[in-house]
């Protein structure tokens, strides 16, 4: 339970809970003693001798009292006195008191440096806390009925007596600096970029921080606090996105573009084309039981907690949702509302379990929309004038930097591109586009992954689109990175660059008309990985919502791909959705139904599929119907099962769902002995003839697929 509470404190950089254990009740009084010897022993080894950055007087002075406590204990454990029953109790609550000590010296030791300094007050007054509970069992402590040689009972009543003197100390010479950290804020906010000397003395000389990885590290551990952040807690989001783009600032300005950190993001590459593959360590390894989705029996990806407290992967539980559930799967209790709240805490354990085995983990495909709410809240001008400041950095090192310059830059730009609309805004202005074009095509697989995905990140904000389709050259080497990429990841953040690009109308002829895209997004929709096929299809999807784009569809095997797809529960409601769109017109379905997988497919759909995935099916039949002809619709209406699977939907699909079946029961009875072979319809295809609306006129209306685009920061 220690190395749990301890673990989830310093994980989180919060401040720690002063109630995280319960004192042991079952120990005798010798192995109380014993165990909080062991106890005092282990902190005072750990402590006594570290160097504390901040919280020195708190930290050392709380050392002091814990090492009057280990003389104490040793001499009660040596000795074997009589301990009255109050003695005892008094023993059980040190016992947490050490704990929380522990917790709280621990998070001083290995706490960012400038989170300790915003947090100077607070930290402080748990150390007050943590004193005044010392002092309340020191003066609860019979002493005198317990034997002890005089310098143990001399050391314990000095001890008593300093803790009643004890106030709230906050050491001044960090208030200094926290009042300084604050003041380089406000100069940004006043519109000022603070002098660069004064910069590196306060970063370097005053924090330590000595080169670009520590400075790496303190910005990540601020933005962990953003995402961690709980409303009560100062300071509030916005001003800690502020001291955020202060800070990455002062690591460009301070440090440059250091080659290093290039070093180790390539040999982290290598060490991940060293693991093996997860489908072969899974195979010879035992999952443990809480790491696996209750719905799929799975490892979990992406866990998330339900209004019932349950936990399950994000994908599996999403899927229950859509189809229409509204209790738990596990536990059968009505669900007080349908939000996903992230179990960062599992994600973690599951992440450290499949580094140990050395199973890969795929990132989650979407950035947790409460991680981009809260990184992009309320930026304040402070925040917007030093990520300008770093903006103009990063430029000038993709225009004029060596190579693994250019690369870092790269990556910084696409981190940055993360968070907000401000900042997508401001970089594209700046004029960072051109030079993300140059490295595209660039032989380092890292400036090339990085660079597709600034852009992929930069056109989430709709003006950006069309300064990336307006720069000459960027939509073809775009198209190229996903034709010839170095990596997976690369071509797979082309895919989903093209299908943010694609959701403007005028730009899906365009697209769709480079050489090779249609081509490469149809083969990454068949062979790559469940990501890059979710990117693929949802852009073959856009760019089949242009009409014009039928026939070049059909000619680069984008049918047959999306045939493919169906079978493949991650893509098939969209790919579905698709095939809808391409049959409207003639040439599409008559393509489609030349593909004798297409109408079993969507009967599967029809039968397994979700919800939408259901409903996209048959709409996809019904359009098959209306726009292939005879040909078309007799392939369909000899469909097995169909008359059973279209009353099904009449009475418990959605209600797009159940228009459709509707409107497809109407075609059947036109037909010439449809009565004679699905005499069976009854009442529900009578009630569908005589009241389902007109065809709607729409093109993409009738087709249901959740259009969202993934910010990649990995």
């Amino acid at each position: 339970m220690a190395s749990g509470a301890i673990f989830s404190s310093l994980r989180r950089r919060r401040s720690p809970t002063l109630e995280a254990f319960l004192a042991p009740v079952d120990f005798t009084d010798d192995a109380l003693v014993q165990t909080l010897v062991s106890v005092v022993n282990e902190l005072v080894s750990c402590f006594s001798s570290h160097m504390f950055y901040f919280q020195r007087k708190n930290s050392r002075s709380l050392i002091r009292k814990v090492e009057v406590f280990q003389l104490l204990l040793e001499y009660l454990s040596d000795s074997s006195v009589f301990l009255p029953p109050t003695a005892v109790l008094c023993l059980k609550e040190l016992y947490l008191m050490l704990y929380r000590s522990k917790i709280l010296l621990d998070y001083c030791a290995q706490s960012s440096k400038l989170w300790l300094l915003l947090q100077n007050h607070s930290v402080s007054g748990h150390f007050h806390d943590l004193n005044q509970e010392i002092s309340t069992l020191l003066d609860v402590f019979p002493i005198k009925d317990v034997e002890l040689s005089k310098d143990v009972r001399e050391q314990f009543e000095l001890l008593q007596k300093q803790s009643r003197k004890a106030r709230l100390l906050v050491d001044m010479k960090d208030e200094v600096l926290r009042i300084r950290f604050f003041s380089f804020l406000d100069e940004f906010e006043c519109g000022k970029i603070p002098d660069s000397a004064k910069l590196k003395s306060f970063c370097v000389e005053k924090l330590q921080i000595l080169d670009a990885r520590t400075c790496r590290t303190e910005i990540e551990a601020l933005e962990e606090q953003i995402v961690n952040h709980e409303g009560d807690i100062e300071p509030t989001i916005s001003v800690l996105n502020g001291l955020v783009a202060m800070t990455r600032y002062c690591r460009f300005l301070l440090f440059g573009f250091d080659e290093d950190e290039l070093h180790l993001e390539n040999e982290s590459q290598k060490i991940k084309k060293r693991l093996i593959t997860k489908e072969i360590a899974e195979t010879f390894l035992t999952v443990p039981k809480d790491f696996c989705c209750p719905i799929t029996l799975d490892l979990m990806r992406d866990p998330v907690i339900i209004s019932t407290g349950q936990t399950y992967d994000r994908s599996s539980i999403s899927r229950w949702l859509e189809e229409g559930h509204t209790t738990c799967p596990k536990t059968g209790q009505m669900l007080g509302h349908t939000r996903l709240v992230p179990n960062r805490a599992l994600r973690n354990l599951v992440l450290q379990w499949c580094i140990a085995h050395g199973i890969p983990l795929d990132p989650p495909e979407v950035i947790d929309a409460m991680t981009e709410t809260y990184a992009s809240a309320c930026p304040t001008k402070a925040a917007i004038e030093a990520n300008k400041a770093t903006t103009a950095l990063l430029i000038h090192q993709l225009a004029n930097g060596s190579q693994a310059g250019q690369t870092i830059a790269a990556r910084e730009i696409r981190f940055l591109a993360k968070t907000g609309k401000q900042n997508r805004a401001l970089i594209a202005e700046a004029g960072a586009i051109p030079y993300l074009r140059n490295l595209l095509l660039s032989p380092n697989h890292v400036a090339q992954e990085n660079s597709v995905t600034a852009l992929l990140n930069l056109s989430i904000f709709d003006k950006n689109k069309s300064r990336i389709m307006d720069e000459e050259g960027c939509l073809q080497s775009i198209v190229d990175v996903l034709r010839f990429g170095h990596t997976t990841e690369a071509r797979e953040n082309a895919a989903a660059t093209l299908f943010s690009l694609s959701a403007v109308h005028d730009y899906k002829k365009r697209i769709a008309d480079k050489m090779g895209a249609v081509e490469a997004l149809a083969g990454l929709l068949q062979e790559g990985t469940n990501r890059g096929k979710k990117d693929a299809v949802t852009a073959l999807f856009n760019l089949s919502t242009h009409t014009e784009n039928c026939v070049r569809m059909i000619e680069a095997g984008a049918v047959t791909a999306l045939v493919g797809a169906l079978g493949n529960e991650v893509v098939a409601e969209e790919a579905a959705g698709a095939l809808a769109l391409i049959v409207r017109q003639p040439v599409g379905a008559t393509a489609v139904v030349k593909d004798e997988a297409a109408v079993v497919g969507l009967m599967r759909m029809m039968r397994r599929g979700t919800a939408r995935g259901k409903e996209n099916a048959v709409a996809a039949l019904l359009e098959l119907c209306r726009s292939g002809g005879a040909v078309a619709t007799e392939r369909v209406v000899k469909a097995p099962a169909l008359a059973g699977l279209l009353q099904t939907l009449l009475f418990t699909g959605t209600k797009r769902a159940r228009r459709k079946a509707a409107s497809l029961a109407r075609v059947f009875q036109r037909c010439e002995n449809s009565s004679l072979q699905y005499s069976g319809l009854g009442v529900g295809y009578a009630f569908a003839s005589n009241s389902a609306p007109p065809r709607d006129t729409s093109f993409t209306g009738d087709v249901s697929v959740p259009m969202s685009i993934s910010v990649h920061v990995l």
